[in-house]
């Protein structure tokens, strides 16, 4: 039986979608981040090294990192669903977006995160003005811009296909949704971009994906 460790608002909460676009049966043991801190607990540590999530186990394998359990995933179970066929096209548009979801969109959109928090935090008040100058700095220079070239080429590339592998749904669309609703939620992303809109009501509206919510709990990028 596969297990998701799952962590509230997290890419878990896109591994719980997959199972449920495959029609799988699985467990979900459930973990809360700090209220304070917005961490994961300890507890994960001691079902992977890195306590982070998603982790899903099945078996004897233990498995961590949204692009590989989701190759997993469709592979073991898929019977060649949810991804395009080998050595066509759309095959290898697949295989880039799954890689680019975490290794291009995500950096900017994290940092963000950390100097949005470090710009907000308090602070001793000799410490505060230089704290929230440079962060404000950063985020202008180099993290907004970063940002904006993001949407502006994932905008561009909706314009060739309704989906990100080609005009079929592919488990790939499941990978890109967490950094398109970072995107929404503190990214900039708005009606500006309408076909980035569009995908993201689209994904919402799948039945998968709104019984993967009532089984994941609470999952604020969602709204």
């Amino acid at each position: 039986m596969i297990t998701v460790h799952h962590l509230n608002n997290s890419r878990s909460q896109r591994i719980l979608w997959l199972l449920e676009e495959l029609g799988l049966e699985y467990d979900i043991k459930y973990y809360e981040r700090d209220p304070k801190t917005l961490l994961a607990p300890a507890a994960l540590r001691q079902i992977h090294p890195l306590g982070k999530s998603p982790v899903i186990t099945d078996g004897t394998l233990t498995l961590a990192e949204s692009g590989a359990i989701i190759e997993y995933l469709v592979e073991q179970y898929g019977g060649g669903r949810l991804s395009p066929p080998p050595g066509t096209p759309e095959r290898w548009r697949y295989i880039y977006w799954l890689h680019y979801a975490e290794g291009s969109a995500m950096p900017s959109l994290l940092l963000k995160l950390v100097f949005d928090r470090i710009e907000q935090q308090p602070l001793p008040f000799f410490i505060k003005p230089i704290a929230q100058t440079i962060a404000r700095r950063t985020k202008d220079t180099f993290i907004t811009p970063q940002i904006t070239q993001h949407l502006n080429y994932l905008e561009a590339e909706l314009e060739q296909s309704l989906w990100f592998a080609g005009d079929e749904f592919t488990a790939v669309d499941i990978q890109m949704s967490f950094p398109i609703e970072v995107a929404i939620a503190r990214g900039g992303l708005d009606a500006s971009r309408p076909r980035l809109m569009e995908f993201c009501d689209r994904i919402h509206s799948r039945p998968a994906y709104q019984q993967a919510l009532k089984r994941g709990g609470t999952y604020q990028l969602a709204s």
